[in-house]
């Protein structure tokens, strides 16, 4: 997708379990002219859910440290989160991919909750080049599910790639021959 561009959405049965699904436009354009924020290095993927949205002096409490370990090709962090260790590896997002924070607004620009099957918009606050994943109680490994779903870009690619016309004629079998 083209930098500065936006995309239209609908998802048929909804997360709500509703059935009625959701209609939305993505728009990825930085706000106003100035530059998307890069929070490449600052993303954080973390093993369990904070209900607060909002500020909050974050860097105060939670302190990553690098440490001598290497996993898969990817050095080990660990960090401490209401007490429970946690170790993390940070993961670089496939060439040509970036991660985007969206926050859902309504028509009238401000944050809307919640959308009773009308249009959501989402606009893009910032955008990301790699996350941090942490896991408690045992080492990132490629069998963690962030790690395997990312085997999926390649299987996408593979599917929506052009197949030649010499590509297919190798992949026909020849009429009338003997082997």
């Amino acid at each position: 997708m083209e930098e500065g561009s936006s995309l239209a959405a609908s998802c048929p049965g909804g997360s709500n379990g509703g059935g009625e699904g959701s209609t939305g436009f993505i728009d990825l354009r930085p706000l106003g002219s100035s530059p998307a924020v890069d929070l490449t290095d600052r993303v954080h993927l973390l093993p369990c859910c904070i209900k607060h949205h909002g500020p909050c002096p974050v860097s105060h409490y939670f302190k990553p440290k690098q440490t001598d370990v290497v996993v898969d090709d990817l050095c080990l962090k660990e960090a401490f989160f209401r007490g429970r260790k946690l170790q993390g590896v940070t993961v670089p997002l496939p060439a040509g991919y970036r991660g985007y924070v969206l926050d859902k607004s309504s028509e009238s620009g401000k944050r809307s909750e919640t959308s009773e099957g009308g249009f959501n918009r989402w606009l893009s606050r910032a955008e990301f080049g790699n996350l941090t994943y942490w896991n408690h109680d045992s080492l990132p490994s490629p069998d963690d599910p962030l790690m395997r779903c990312f085997h999926w870009f390649s299987v996408s690619n593979a599917l929506h790639k052009p197949v030649t016309q010499a590509e297919l004629d190798s992949a026909m079998p020849v009429q009338g021959r003997n082997d």
